[in-house]
């Protein structure tokens, strides 16, 4: 087994070994997500296309180059309002159903790369062919169990939404600035205890894809026991990193393009550029989890010990 691996590790080792990982095995992990969100985001940049979106660069006209690029997004925005034509229906129907088809596919490749990362752990060696297949012979418990995740976080949202709105709006008919504040304060308090529940169901996926244990559930929640904190603020800073680098390489090309096709294909790349260090992150920390509960370092020496006897 891979030492890296079999010891528990601080916040962080968690990130630095996630980003080697990531680095070590890009391309295997790129080309998994690729293969299994590539062809929708083909089809949705064909449909942008065909409804009249320049391919390389969308501007609007006159006055200084950002005042065209801003004017660029403008005019595209109002041609989707504007101009009902078959061709926009079909491609907003694609649009649609491309989404549609990336909630059922996606956990694939969460699943695989996570498949990959244990065979990097087991020092056994993957190729993304196996991965794929591995993860789609869970495919039915990933997703049952993906589904009543996606419930339960929809369920825990909207409640405290509906209070918080509920509370400023008739506590700021008595005190605007204080039904305002109450508001604001309640929403975030909400916001983080929502945020340390669902960090302690969401090893689940893993449970189900390595584990057979569906939905999991019950397993991601003795996982976390003590690390539940731990694991919301690693969550925390790698939401912080990729949505920093999507919003800095997003921005950038979109100055240069504007709202464009390629725009939107390259923005697609970075959304799997950044899913990857995600997924990657995701299996190192629970990687960690399993050797601080399940003792699998112990369970190694043992193994090693046998075999030398």
């Amino acid at each position: 087994m891979n030492t890296q691996f079999n010891r528990p590790k601080g916040f962080g080792e968690i990130l630095d070994h996630t980003f080697r990982l990531s680095k070590s095995h890009f391309t295997k992990f790129f080309l998994i997500l690729l293969i299994v969100l590539g062809p929708i985001y083909l089809l949705q940049a064909i449909a942008d296309f065909m409804s009249g979106t320049n391919f390389f660069r969308e501007v609007g006209v006159g006055g200084p180059w950002y005042e065209q690029i801003i004017s660029g997004f403008d005019q595209s925005a109002e041609a989707d309002y504007e101009e009902f034509t078959p061709t926009s229906l079909i491609a907003n129907l694609i649009f649609i159903i491309g989404g549609l088809i990336s909630v059922f596919v996606a956990p694939v490749g969460g699943a695989a790369i996570l498949i990959g990362v244990d065979r990097l752990r087991k020092k056994e060696e993957f190729t993304v062919k196996s991965a794929l297949k591995q993860a789609f012979s869970r495919y039915w418990p990933i997703l049952g169990s993906s589904l009543l995740f996606g419930v339960i976080v929809f369920g825990m949202i909207i409640g405290p939404i509906f209070i918080s709105g509920f509370v400023g709006i008739f506590g700021a008919v008595a005190n605007p600035f204080l039904g305002i504040l109450m508001a604001i304060l309640l929403f975030l308090g909400f916001a983080v205890g929502i945020g340390y529940f669902l960090t302690r169901w969401s090893f689940f996926f893993a449970s189900v894809v390595l584990e057979t244990d569906s939905p999991g559930l019950s397993r991601s929640w003795r996982l976390t026991r003590n690390r539940g904190w731990i694991c919301m603020g690693i969550y925390f800073v790698f939401i912080l990193i990729t949505s920093s680098v999507s919003f800095a390489i997003e921005l950038s090309f979109g100055l240069l393009l504007g709202n464009s096709v390629l725009l939107m294909i390259i923005g697609d790349l970075v959304s799997l550029f950044t899913t990857v260090i995600l997924s990657v992150g995701f299996a190192v920390m629970y990687f960690d989890l399993k050797v601080r509960n399940d003792a699998d370092d112990l369970d190694e020496m043992m193994d090693e010990y046998t075999a030398i006897q």
